[in-house]
């Protein structure tokens, strides 16, 4: 890599940050939840644009440096956009298969409006933890949820909330999970040393979460009525073959994970098994999206084909159930991946050219007590899920960053990874340009900024982890001879 001319000054380094935020600050007051179908991205490239301008014309970089980093940056979320498609695939199969009507019909039976936000959430974490990813647990059981809650009347930001509150937890707390093997690693310590410590502050963030929903719960006055779930169940009932044999597919998806096979793999299988059963189970469905005479072989292809790439839906007597049984399949994800790539630019400029690593460092400068000094780490991990738009990233430059800063203030390795995953693997579905906001935003169908407010869990726990720094609860200190070792 080239060296620049010039290391950039904080100033250099502000000037594409300052113009990004006023673009989307003015971007959000025009377009609102809208942003997403383009004009996000739009204001990306416009920011990464400004960056190279400051690369070129006062650090000394040239453009093909430039371009290797945009490369770098955009392979680095390959597998996230792999996975997108994928996902995408999945939906539309599993709608077309009745495995999702069905999740949405036994959903119904057994839960009331009261308690609902508390299950979701609940639900969420317990797939989470068992499959170790948030993605997997929000594009399969959290699509389920949400129909489940939307019939029952609640605002689809608020279900959201619940479902990525839980999926988020678990995530964070899953030996699985890939960020909770990642954040240790950059660290320094072992992975069970990292939960144990890390229960410390995501055990309170989840039961005030909880008991938040339960309350909600109670308190919600939903537009719903008992003679509404009993026509939206009726009408499932009346258009698909509803068993529990369609819980094989999901069944099997998530022994794959939990047996740790690669996700692309796992939700390929899924997608194809949900083709399959689809064929089984759901003649008159795949009669009904194919919409063409022929052999049943070849509405069978047709329709199968369809909900993988494309969108379908089906039509019934209630529209409520309308908007449930709406699926875009791989297509529907394109405005996603478009706004990851467009993220990927800027932020593949910012880090190449120094200028994150010079803002980074600046507020290190600052820091003296453990308070701050994990509070900094924090606000660092959040500013790189904004930046970089990538969790990986908001983890790894960060625990580059301040390994050795932690141990030389005598704090264990295990305070850092812990304050890691609190920040940047929580903080991340918050922003709508980062590949999980965007992501999880786009199987959901619900703008970043619509369920945000309510993703408590992934709000509290920076603050408890930062809480916790500054009353010095649940830190744990290096004795002196292990420092001077």
């Amino acid at each position: 890599m080239q060296v620049p001319f010039k290391e950039p000054k904080v100033l250099d380094a502000l000037i594409p940050l300052i113009f990004l935020i006023i673009l989307l600050v003015l971007n959000i007051r025009v377009f609102g939840t809208d942003g997403l179908s383009g004009s996000n991205q739009i204001v990306l490239v416009l920011s990464a644009g400004v960056a190279a301008l400051v690369a070129i014309f006062r650090l000394g970089f040239n453009w093909e440096t430039l371009q290797d980093g945009i490369v770098n940056s955009i392979s680095s979320a390959m597998s996230s956009i792999l996975i997108l498609f994928l996902i995408g695939a999945l939906a539309g199969t599993w709608l077309l298969s009745g495995i999702v009507p069905a999740m949405i019909y036994y959903g119904l039976q057994v839960l009331s409006p009261t308690i609902f936000l508390f299950a979701a959430c609940f639900v969420s974490g317990v797939v989470s933890v068992s499959t170790g990813s948030s993605w997997t647990t929000v594009a399969t059981v959290g699509v389920a949820l949400l129909g489940i809650g939307k019939a029952l009347g609640f605002e689809e930001g608020i279900i959201a909330g619940a479902i990525i509150s839980g999926a988020y937890f678990g995530d964070k707390m899953s030996p699985l999970s890939d960020t909770t093997n990642l954040a240790p690693a950059m660290a320094g310590t072992d992975l069970f040393t990292h939960i144990r410590h890390m229960a410390k502050t995501t055990v309170p963030s989840i039961v005030i979460t909880l008991i938040l929903f339960i309350v909600i719960g109670f308190n919600y006055e939903t537009q719903g009525s008992v003679e509404d779930v009993k026509a939206i169940s009726t009408v499932i009932l009346e258009k698909f073959n509803i068993n529990g044999w369609l819980f094989i597919v999901p069944g099997v998806v998530l022994t794959l994970i939990i047996k740790k096979v690669p996700a692309i793999p796992a939700l390929l299988i899924g997608a194809l098994l949900g083709g399959v059963f689809a064929i089984i189970f759901q003649p008159e469905i795949i009669q009904l999206i194919a919409n063409e005479p022929g052999s049943f072989a070849y509405q069978s292809f047709k329709a199968v084909m369809m909900s993988l790439y494309g969108e379908i839906s089906v039509v019934t007597s209630n529209d409520v159930v309308n908007e449930l049984l709406v699926t875009r399949g791989m297509g529907g994800m394109l405005n996603t991946i478009w706004l990851i790539i467009c993220a990927m630019i800027f932020g593949g400029i910012m880090e190449v050219s120094g200028m994150l690593r010079v803002l980074a460092e600046a507020v290190i400068r600052k820091v003296h007590k453990v308070g701050s000094l994990i509070a900094t780490t924090a606000a660092t991990c959040v500013f790189f899920n904004i930046t970089t738009s990538d969790q990986y990233l908001a983890i790894l430059v960060p625990g580059r960053m301040y390994a050795d800063i932690y141990r030389k203030r005598g704090l264990k390795p295990e305070n850092l990874s812990r304050t890691l995953e609190d920040s940047a693997t929580v903080t991340s579905v918050l922003v709508p340009w980062n590949t999980c906001g965007a992501t999880q935003a786009s199987v959901l169908g619900v703008a970043t900024l619509v369920y945000a407010p309510f993703c408590f869990f992934n709000i509290i726990s920076p603050f408890m982890t930062i809480l916790y720094g500054y009353l010095k609860i649940g830190i744990n200190f290096y004795e002196e001879e292990e420092v001077t070792a």
